[in-house]
């Protein structure tokens, strides 16, 4: 019932009321009072609930025989209570301070007698308010019920239109085109570098104390800036105020978490909230092998005050550790992997909102953030892409990798808004961060062979083999905006962003537009565009595929990276729950930040100490490398359309529920003298998310996802290996490389840049499912569910690694692949408590 209850959640003035008449004026504004109009509904049924008690500000109210109530209170944030007989009591934070005159709220109240969380209201002005283009909400229920999401947004967001996951085991998000490094997360008006827990296996936001979660998939507003793609803003809720101690307990297939809440004392109106998570499995399964395997544990807290009328203050806290260390041997085939991780992120935020006056708002923020981590890694293993050919295996690869990582930002935001003349709505602020951020490496040994790009992070051969790399800088940022009601069913937001970068000294300034309109019969047109800017900065490349050395780029001069956005989307309300949305976007790349080539003379001198026969030449690497000097001369264009369906439930009878889309893009990279595929070129993509309730204790969800592969670096052949000889004198030459018998030893060859990105990964499919039960007993407070991951155990492939084997008919082993990095079949089960 999880999913259903927040799919039943509505935008009452859209979906309650009819549209306003051609011309119709709107009701006057008064400049101290909000008119709120409220409906309560069962959240199953969708029956009204009568003789509901209704308090918000001191103002009570009763609900009548239709649900309905009518309030009149002042401008400013207010709470809002609403209890009735057989129903959980819930509360909420409204902020009134950015309203027009009247305020229309539905309220969707759950039965003790089913379980859920929250008491979902959603509040909309009487003018319109259409969401901003390319902007998808997520509910935290839906979170925790996806069927394959285990509880990650991240993984819930991969369902969305014009959304991909970067690998299928991690959560890193690639969105139209772009690389998991140009998506900006924001969490309560902080920025959250590092968004990720346990290698990326989870989030770092707990959906049992979230509110809300919007993603926007390009053309957002210059309220926020710096990154290229999309925009993830995530708001905390505050504990419940209607009792003195509440709260709720889950146990799911990484972590179990505990959630304590509640109001704070009379005499300091506001409320509490603490919640823990850890890890569970290390502390059992750690024990039966002797290993420490990776875990990770965190704290979250938040006070929120609510010192005066038109007041508040919100005090965060987070802390969270996750740690590894373990070695595994086979004795077997002689292979070890050694694992050493630690990994720390902090942060300590004071958020105060106030009203000013009648007509507008301020809200501060001042953070203080920090992330650490160091990985250490020491394995030997069978190489499979480098052998003789002879019927064993003659070759092991030795991986030393130590990388350690600093980022700390302490940073102040601030926003204000004000409505002028009763039609347009300004919105103002600044932002300022000052960024201490290092990288370090020490590889060792073999690099990876499989990483045709040499700045790969995984190992490329064009990493330093020693970096301590550190960056002390500042970025600031300064937007205006300002939404103009043209009518009741218009409006036009323009504005300006002004961004500067302390890393390379520039000021770049971003215009952008943004449209909304219902022209009638439950049609909403979205449209928005601009320029997007992002510096160079440590901070973005924890989430990039590729690394580029920032020790010195005084004299590089490096720009900001820059995209201009294109969207429009029209959606319709189809009847009976369902509305359909297609959406078109183009956006266009430059000066993006690679790594240079190298140059002849660097090629020449790499190449230098190879002592080949003439007969063994072409097994030389001459092919110029990527290094991991920064350079802004990539570009690139990416464009598609989505199409979208979703289903609300209407009554009770409405037992299928859910969301489908198909996504066609294309996105390419001008770089290195040729136009090739993006790293996350996905050309069609298919996924489907829906829920049945099979009956009152009993709900089906299934999760269906089919998509074209991305593009791949094919090997092109084979090449002799090369291995280091100490002559009499000492000098260290590369010779061609031989197994015991005088077999010649043979590697891939992945050729140069000109082979980037020619090939494709096969079709990804997946199927996930889940079974959630929610008994009658303890008031039906517990939920059970089972979960399936890939329940067909297909075998996608995250990547093709090539691999060598014997060909008793040749003098060379054959190449083959191997499908890797995918999810095999994966059950689990979850549980969870509300007390």
């Amino acid at each position: 019932m999880a999913m259903l209850r927040s799919l039943l959640i509505v935008l009452v003035l859209n979906a309650l009321m009819p549209s306003s008449a051609a011309g119709q004026a709107d009701p006057p504004l008064d400049p101290l009072r909000v008119v709120i109009s409220g409906l309560v509904l069962d959240a199953d049924t969708r029956a009204p609930v009568a003789a509901a008690s209704v308090t918000a500000s001191g103002q009570p109210a009763v609900t009548d025989e239709d649900g309905r109530f009518t309030l009149t209170i002042s401008r400013g944030p207010t709470t809002i209570q609403i209890e009735a007989a057989h129903y959980l009591p819930e509360t909420r934070l409204l902020d009134l301070s950015r309203e027009s005159a009247t305020l229309t709220i539905e309220i969707l109240l759950v039965n003790r007698s089913q379980f859920s969380e929250t008491v979902s209201v959603t509040g909309e002005t009487s003018r319109v308010q259409v969401p901003a283009a390319a902007a998808t909400p997520v509910s935290p229920v839906e979170v925790r019920s996806v069927a394959g999401a285990v509880d990650n947004i991240f993984r819930v967001l991969q369902t969305l239109p014009g959304v991909a996951a970067a690998d299928e085991f991690g959560s890193r998000l690639t969105v139209r085109g772009g690389g998991p490094d140009q998506n900006l997360t924001v969490m309560d008006g902080v920025e959250i570098h590092n968004p990720y827990r346990l290698f990326g296996l989870t989030s770092a936001f707990n959906p049992e104390t979230v509110e809300g979660f919007e993603l926007t998939a390009g053309g957002f507003g210059p309220k926020y800036g710096d990154r290229l793609s999309s925009l993830l803003v995530i708001d905390n809720r505050p504990g419940i105020e209607t009792r003195r101690a509440g709260g709720s307990a889950t146990i799911g297939i990484t972590d179990a978490n505990i959630v304590l809440e509640g109001k704070l004392p009379r005499n300091a109106p506001g409320s509490w909230l603490i919640t823990g998570r850890r890890t569970y499995y290390d502390l059992i399964a750690g024990k039966i092998i002797g290993e420490s395997l990776p875990s990770f544990g965190d704290l979250q807290a938040n006070v929120t005050l609510l010192p005066r009328p038109g007041q508040r203050l919100v005090l965060t806290g987070l802390l969270s550790r996750e740690h590894t260390d373990a070695v595994f041997d086979d004795e077997a085939t002689d292979e070890r992997f050694g694992l050493k991780a630690n990994a720390k992120n902090d942060l300590v935020s004071a958020s105060y909102f106030t009203a000013l006056g009648t007509v507008g708002s301020s809200r501060t923020v001042v953070s203080w953030y920090r992330n650490t981590d160091s990985v250490d890694v020491d394995g030997r293993f069978n190489n499979d892409a480098r052998r003789s050919n002879a019927p064993a295996p003659s070759s092991f690869e030795q991986v030393r990798f130590r990388r350690s990582i600093l980022l700390r930002d302490v940073a102040v935001r601030e926003e204000a808004s004000f409505f002028v003349a009763g039609t347009h709505h300004l919105q103002a602020g600044a932002e300022y961060h000052a960024l201490d951020t290092g990288w370090g490496w020490a590889i060792t040994d073999d690099r990876n062979p499989a990483e045709a790009n040499a700045s790969s992070v995984r190992g490329g051969a064009g990493l330093p083999a020693l970096l301590n790399s550190s960056r002390t800088t500042s970025r600031a940022g300064a937007w205006l905006a300002d939404r103009w009601d043209v009518a009741s069913n218009l409006s036009i937001e323009p504005g300006l962003r002004v961004d500067y970068s302390g890393v390379n000294g520039e000021w770049t300034a971003s215009p952008r537009l943004s449209l909304a309109a219902e022209p009638g019969g439950g049609v909403r047109l979205r449209a928005a565009g601009g320029l997007y800017t992002q510096s160079p900065g440590y901070e973005k490349l924890l989430q990039s595929d590729y690394f580029v050395d920032l020790t010195s780029t005084d004299g590089l001069a490096l720009k900001s990276e820059r995209s201009w956005h294109g969207i429009l989307a029209v959606e319709r309300d189809l009847g009976l729950g369902f509305t359909a949305r297609v959406e078109g976007y183009v956006k266009t790349f430059d000066n993006l930040l690679l790594g240079r080539l190298e140059t002849a003379e660097e090629t020449r001198m790499r190449l230098a100490p190879y002592r080949f026969p003439a007969e063994l030449a072409a097994s030389l690497p001459t092919a110029a490398q990527i290094t991991s000097v920064p350079t802004n001369t990539g570009g690139g264009r990416a464009a598609g359309f989505d199409v979208y369906l979703s289903r609300k439930a209407q009554a009770a009878s409405d037992r299928l529920t859910g969301w489908a889309s198909y996504t066609y893009g294309r996105a390419h990279t001008d770089a290195y003298d040729r136009s090739y595929p993006f790293d996350y070129d996905r050309r069609h993509a298919m996924s489907a998310v829906a829920s049945y309730r099979l009956s009152r204790l009993l709900e089906l969800a299934v999760t269906a996802r089919v998509a074209s592969g991305f593009p791949t670096t094919p090997a092109l052949g084979l090449r002799v290996g090369a291995t280091e000889s100490t002559g009499p004198d000492g000098t260290v030459s590369l010779v061609p490389e031989q197994d015991a018998d005088g077999r010649l030893v043979y590697t891939v060859d992945l050729g140069g840049v000109e082979n980037l990105n020619t090939a494709r990964l096969p079709v990804f499919a997946r199927v996930d499912t889940r079974l959630t039960f929610r008994p009658g007993w303890m008031d039906g407070r517990w939920q059970i569910y089972l979960e399936v991951i890939n329940v067909t155990n297909r075998r996608n492939a995250g990547a093709l690694a090539p691999q060598l084997e014997y060909d008793p008919a040749s003098d060379r082993p054959t190449l083959t692949y191997s499908r890797e990095e995918g999810i095999p079949l994966l059950p689990s089960f979850g549980l969870r408590f509300r007390f």
